[in-house]
C-alpha cells in the first residue's frame, strides 16, 4: 500500500512562529500563559501543556498580574493590550504578521471616519474579534455570500476578509457589491486573504484526487480545517476526518491501494506521521 503525506499540509508560518515562541519561553522556566488555545489542535495543545503552557481565557487574564501571557497567531483587540498594561502583564506577541497588517489597515480606515467597514469572516472567531476590535466594535461581520444582501448599498463600503477565508467566495461577494452599490457611494475591497492558506485549496484538491483514500487530520475546532476537509470530500468522497490515529477504522483500508494523509494549517506534521505509522501497522 502506498502512503503519502501531503507536503503542503501542516502548520502555516503564523502558527509555526507562535509555537516556536512558546517553546523558547517555556525553556527559560517559569509559567507561561496562553490566551486561548495556541492552535486549534487538541493533540498539539496537550504537548505544549506537558511542557508547562497554561491556557487561559479573557476572564482568567483579568485576574492575573505580573506574569507572561502569549498572544497566539490569531491576534487580539486593543482592549487586551490595555488590560495587560494595567495588570503589569508581559505580552509575548505571536500575532501573525499577515493578521497584524490587516488589523492596522482596518484601524486606519476606521479612524478616517465614514462608511461601513465590512469583514467577511466567522462571527466569534478569535481573528475576527481582533479585527472588529480595531473599529470600536462597529464593523459588520458577514459569514457567507447570502449575508452580503443586508448591507446598506447607499453608503460607502470598505470590505476586508479574515485571512483564512475562501478566495472564491470573497470574489463573489466583491462582484455582488460592485453590481449593487449606489452610484453616489464608494466601494473598496482589500485583498487580505493569506496566500499560504488560499493556495492550499487547489493543491489539496489535486492531492485528494490522486489517492483511493484520504485521511484529513485536523482538530474539529479548526475553521480552516473544515474548509479544506470539505474540499477533499468534494474531490474524493472516500475522505475521512480524524483528530488522531486512534480514530482510524481498519475497515477503511479494505481494497485500498493508496492513502493520502493531509491536514489543516493547525495540524502538526508529527500527528500526520503518527497516522501514517498506524496505517502501516494495520495494512
Amino acid at each position: 500500500m502506498q502512503i503519502e503525506i501531503d507536503s503542503g499540509s501542516g502548520f502555516c508560518f503564523g502558527v509555526t512562529t507562535a509555537i516556536r515562541k512558546a517553546e523558547e519561553e517555556l525553556e527559560k522556566g517559569g509559567i507561561l500563559y496562553c490566551l486561548g488555545d495556541i492552535v486549534h489542535n487538541g493533540m498539539e495543545c496537550e504537548r505544549l501543556k506537558d511542557m508547562g503552557l497554561v491556557t487561559i481565557n479573557h476572564a482568567d487574564m483579568r485576574e492575573l498580574h505580573d506574569v507572561k501571557v502569549l498572544l497566539r497567531a490569531h491576534g487580539e483587540p486593543p482592549e487586551t493590550y490595555e488590560l495587560a498594561r494595567r495588570n503589569n502583564i508581559e505580552i509575548i506577541d505571536a500575532t501573525c504578521p499577515v493578521v497584524l497588517q490587516l488589523q492596522k489597515r482596518i484601524k486606519q480606515q476606521y479612524e478616517m471616519g465614514d462608511g461601513q467597514i465590512v469583514i467577511f469572516g466567522k462571527k466569534g472567531h478569535a481573528e475576527v474579534l481582533g479585527l472588529v476590535g480595531q473599529t470600536g466594535s462597529s464593523a459588520i461581520v458577514i459569514e457567507n455570500f447570502d449575508e452580503v444582501k443586508r448591507l446598506d448599498f447607499t453608503r460607502d463600503i470598505y470590505l476586508y476578509s479574515q485571512t483564512t477565508k475562501s478566495l472564491d467566495e470573497y470574489h463573489r461577494i466583491i462582484d455582488y457589491i460592485q453590481s449593487h452599490i449606489s452610484p453616489g457611494a464608494t466601494f473598496k475591497s482589500f485583498d487580505t486573504i493569506c496566500r499560504s492558506v488560499a493556495n492550499r485549496m487547489p493543491n489539496i484538491s489535486q492531492f485528494a484526487a490522486r489517492h483511493d483514500l484520504i485521511l484529513f487530520v485536523c482538530g474539529r475546532k479548526s475553521s480552516n480545517g473544515k474548509v479544506l476537509y470539505n474540499e477533499c470530500l468534494r474531490v474524493n468522497p472516500n475522505t475521512h476526518l480524524v483528530e488522531d490515529a486512534h480514530e482510524i477504522e481498519p475497515s477503511w483500508l479494505d481494497g485500498i491501494q493508496s492513502v493520502g494523509i493531509c491536514g489543516a494549517t493547525s495540524t502538526p506534521r508529527w500527528l500526520m506521521e503518527q497516522c501514517r505509522d498506524a496505517i502501516q501497522q494495520l495494512a
